[in-house]
């Protein structure tokens, strides 16, 4: 048996810098720091992180007057920096910078009097984050279904833009379909899909050509860890998704000559390293890495948690 290793896999720069701002703000300040929804999709993470002072709530309300809050990666609506700047509360942005572009794009099309359409999953948090950018004047789409169901103001002056982590070849099926019915709409000058959800898909189609198994490590309520998943399944690829070692089911690897392993942008290495562990354990298979894209992407800290 041969286990095979996807790269690129994990951390992204996006979550690697909403996470050390967590963690220089708790070294700066104190805690408790208070971080509206979890700063990241990964149970260990937060968990981590929950252990060293940081209290997740759900709402702003939840944060007492004058305390240190942190925005997570996925983004915020203009009504919660409203609400935040109104009860005095000292705010760290972790949105993810390309989160941030996107809000950037919303900006700027209703600027132009365009509508736009959202695609991507209802009740995700960028989603919310990124319709809450208008007070109106933006549609949200998840299915080709519901682009047939669209309707719309002015469809000579409509734009779309996408959620950061869904499946690509999701989202282009959508955007096929929102070109048929509205041949006039327009998208971003770039798209809104991140490098690293684009990466990580890549890896896991490649692992689908060698493997009859692939096993991804992330939460259940990250976005891009489930689309890894689903993109090795839309590959006839046995799949799973595992928090930890611990939810490997020694079942799964029977008969299995090939398991792929990969990871969500929010599960990091030490997880990867643990299930790698069991799975090596249970099957004494060999391990090899996959040759990947080198991403070299950083995004910088907010300069006040620089100077420690």
């Amino acid at each position: 048996m041969e286990i095979i290793l996807a790269n690129p896999r994990g951390f992204c720069a996006g979550v690697e810098r909403a996470i050390a701002i967590v963690e220089r703000a708790l070294e700066k300040f104190g805690a408790p720091i208070y971080v509206r929804h979890e700063v990241v999709h990964n149970k260990f993470v937060c968990d981590d992180l929950r252990a060293k002072g940081a209290v997740f709530v759900e709402e702003l309300d939840e944060v007492p007057a004058g305390s240190t809050v942190i925005f997570s990666a996925h983004g915020v609506s203009k009504a919660v920096r409203a609400d935040a700047e109104a009860r005095g509360l000292k705010v760290f942005d972790a949105t993810c910078p390309l989160v941030t572009k996107v809000h950037v794009e919303v900006g700027k099309m209703r600027n132009q009097t365009r509508e736009v359409v959202m695609i991507g999953h209802k009740g995700h948090p960028e989603v919310e984050g990124t319709m809450g950018q208008s007070e109106g004047g933006m549609y949200i789409v998840e299915t080709v279904d519901d682009v047939a169901r669209l309707s719309v103001m002015n469809s000579a002056s409509l734009s779309y833009v996408t959620q950061t982590t869904l499946s690509v070849d999701d989202a282009t099926v959508v955007i096929e379909a929102l070109k048929q019915r509205f041949p006039e709409i327009q998208g971003p000058k770039k798209d809104d899909i991140c490098y690293a959800t684009q990466n990580r898909q890549d890896a896991v189609k490649e692992l689908a050509e060698q493997c009859d198994l692939v096993i991804v490590v992330g939460s259940p309520n990250s976005s891009n860890s489930r689309r890894l998943k689903e993109v090795a399944v839309s590959r006839r690829i046995d799949a799973h998704l595992v928090d930890g070692p611990d939810e490997v089911d020694v079942r799964w690897l029977v008969g299995k000559k090939s398991i792929g392993i990969t990871a969500g942008a929010s599960a990091p290495e030490i997880l990867v390293s643990r299930v790698l562990e069991r799975i090596n354990t249970l099957t004494g298979a060999s391990i090899t890495q996959l040759p990947g894209v080198e991403e070299g992407v950083s995004f910088p800290l907010p300069k006040e948690l620089t100077q420690l």
